[in-house]
């Protein structure tokens, strides 16, 4: 069985909107659009390929769909095994219920009608599918426990407004994989599993033990 990735760019408050580029969503009123240009080095843009490789397939929301293929279609130019020219050849699921929705980039395909039943069947199909971006099919995904790992890029900067990357009512556990890793600019790395049921609790205001030391 495959497994479903998801990689995601978000500030130290949470906030996961429109890191790319002033116009990418503004939703909301949403004003710090490119957030994340400023703090992406050399050791962050290594991290993002590293994290690829092996993708061979990704499962995108409507909007991050979008903005992909008005990009990596026009940057064909570099090797296959380049960002753009793997995006360009893998398939790319576009989760929307919308069954007009057109389609331009090639080897692109709808999924949305029963969106659990069709993630699920990806997972027999593919080995290593990524999600990237697509904050409100992360937050689907989560809601129905449909993804094994996620990456978060934490940046430093807080902007007290924007889509948040966990949608709240919902609860999960995460087990973190390997140590935090730090960029130049601050940026951390942090990559979790998803451990099933809900998060356990304590009592951290019993008495201490009369007889302890």
């Amino acid at each position: 069985m495959g497994r479903i990735h998801v990689d995601l760019f978000a500030t130290m408050d949470g906030v996961a909107q429109a890191p790319g580029g002033p116009e990418e969503d503004l939703e909301g009123g949403f004003r710090f659009g490119g957030w994340q240009a400023p703090l992406l080095d050399e050791v962050g843009g290594g991290w993002v390929d590293a994290n690829l490789a092996g993708t061979d397939a990704l499962l995108l929301g409507r909007r991050t769909y979008d903005i992909f293929a008005a990009y990596w279609p026009h940057q064909s130019g570099g090797p296959e095994d380049s960002i753009a020219g793997l995006f360009n050849r893998i398939p790319k699921y576009v989760a929307s219920r919308n069954r007009a929705l057109p389609l331009p980039w090639q080897h692109a395909t709808r999924v949305g009608d029963d969106l659990a039943a069709q993630v699920r069947a990806l997972r027999d199909r593919h080995a290593h599918v990524h999600v990237i971006g697509s904050v409100t099919l992360f937050q689907s995904l989560l809601a129905e426990r449909l993804f094994d790992e996620l990456t978060l890029w934490v940046h430093p900067v807080v902007l007290g407004q924007g889509k948040r990357v966990f949608d709240p009512g919902t609860a999960a556990r995460l087990r973190l994989l390997e140590p935090a890793a730090t960029s130049p600019a601050g940026v951390v790395q942090l990559r979790y599993a998803l451990i099933e049921g809900e998060p356990e609790t304590g009592d951290m205001t019993l008495a201490p033990d009369a007889d302890a030391p």
